[in-house]
């Protein structure tokens, strides 16, 4: 009995480790058949800066692109979740269990083409802001 506990005592903290819920966040584009220059802008520098600024969240799944076409059927459910009838972006970070959703939709139609860099730095502040 006493070599169980011992057991059970040593391995509890690896357990909770293993058990302790892990902050993910998605950026989601969304977008319908035709778009404009500044729909392709918000979706290339918004790729850009996950592939470049956030590589390491990215590769070890902390971070998630996805580009969602809203014109296509098996997507629609997700746009009706977030209210999407356009092109639009989203920042939703997943915390135990709890999601928040940003809508940069605004300031992505503001910056992407007028200043790419601005537009990157704001969404990946946001990014890592959803991550802590």
């Amino acid at each position: 009995m006493k070599r169980i506990l011992m057991a059970f005592t040593f391995c509890l903290p690896f357990l909770h480790s293993g058990l302790k819920a892990q902050s993910e966040v998605e950026v989601l584009y969304f977008h319908g058949k035709q778009r404009c220059a500044t729909c392709m802008a918000i979706e290339k520098n918004a790729r850009n800066a996950v592939n470049t600024q956030l590589a390491s969240e990215l590769k070890n799944g902390k971070v998630v692109f996805k580009t969602i076409d809203i014109s296509q059927k098996e997507n629609q459910k997700l746009a009706e979740k977030y209210q999407v009838t356009w092109s639009s972006l989203f920042v939703v970070g997943h915390n135990n269990g709890k999601e928040t959703a940003k809508n940069l939709t605004p300031f992505a139609f503001k910056q992407a083409r007028k200043d790419p860099e601005g537009f990157k730095k704001g969404l990946v502040q946001t990014v890592k802001n959803l991550l802590k």
